[in-house]
């Protein structure tokens, strides 16, 4: 999906928040700032996706305050709350694929920014899937003989887990995570971080740092395993919004949130509505 007027904000508010993560000294966070608009006055565009704003715009921010992670603390902050959180709900999903798909999809209320309180509502509510393609997910897999699983998240991941499990019943499956970082992105170097390899299947990155995956700058490694794979599971706002500029192909899988108003807009659901979607 290409940005909206809307994202300008959006990216501002996050440039704003990655420079405060990066730096405590005012004067380089004042200066990373003014660079940092003087990009999105220059780059900013409808034409393009938000992600190929985002991730140079990250990569600045970067450079700049030479700090290669600033999501560092917030990461370990929501595997901790996820942890946390994975101990409260006492439903096993087991290996019934709806109840795999809403478990993965209430990990997606991981929130480090919002309010504790709020998230635990979240992940203790109801969940209906406004699009549900659970059927068609069941025939993909029937007729698998690979499967991706493209992460989202580093508080997700304990809540992915069940899902690749039953994915992995039916074929081999493939973690994707991020090659560096990004956000709070789950990383190949935070798997080893967390200990939370040993609990996944085969793992692999997209092979750069952007949220979702630019397939223009995406390693071609995986633009091989892309094409190759029968089904694709995209996990996250971020894999829709870049996913979708790409051709529908009947194997991509999006579990998502809808969490921001042009990402439902572009679905067609309402904000913070669930989408379980084959495309």
């Amino acid at each position: 999906m290409k940005a909206t007027d809307d994202c300008r904000y959006c990216l501002e508010g996050l440039l704003r928040q990655a420079v405060e993560l990066a730096t405590r000294e005012p004067e380089l966070r004042a200066r990373v700032i003014d660079e940092g608009l003087s990009f999105l006055d220059r780059e900013f565009s409808t034409e393009k996706t938000s992600i190929a704003v985002a991730t140079p715009l990250h990569r600045l921010v970067r450079d700049l305050t030479g700090n290669a992670d600033p999501y560092s603390g917030v990461k370990e902050a929501e595997v901790e709350m996820a942890a946390e959180i994975r101990r409260s709900l006492d439903k096993n999903p087991g290996r019934d694929l709806r109840e795999c798909l809403i478990y993965a999809v209430r990990g997606n209320s991981i929130d480090f920014f919002k309010d504790r309180q709020e998230i635990m509502e979240a992940m203790a509510g109801p969940v209906a899937f406004v699009i549900d393609d659970t059927v068609k997910l069941e025939e993909r897999m029937e007729e698998a003989g690979n499967i991706l699983y493209l992460a989202d998240n580093a508080g997700e991941q304990p809540f992915d887990l069940p899902l690749v499990r039953l994915l992995g019943s039916y074929a081999p499956v493939t973690y994707v995570v991020k090659e560096s970082p990004v956000q709070d992105d789950l990383t190949l170097a935070d798997l080893e971080k967390f200990q939370m390899a040993p609990e996944l299947p085969r793992v692999t990155s997209t092979g750069t740092d952007t949220p979702g995956v630019d397939m223009d700058i995406a390693s071609v490694e995986f633009k091989e395993e892309f094409e190759g794979a029968d089904l694709v599971l995209a996990k996250g706002m971020g894999y829709w919004e870049t996913l979708s500029e790409l051709p529908q192909q009947g194997k991509v899988f999006h579990l998502l949130k809808a969490k921001c108003r042009p990402v439902a807009e572009s679905i067609g659901v309402p904000l913070n509505g669930y989408v379980a979607l084959l495309r």
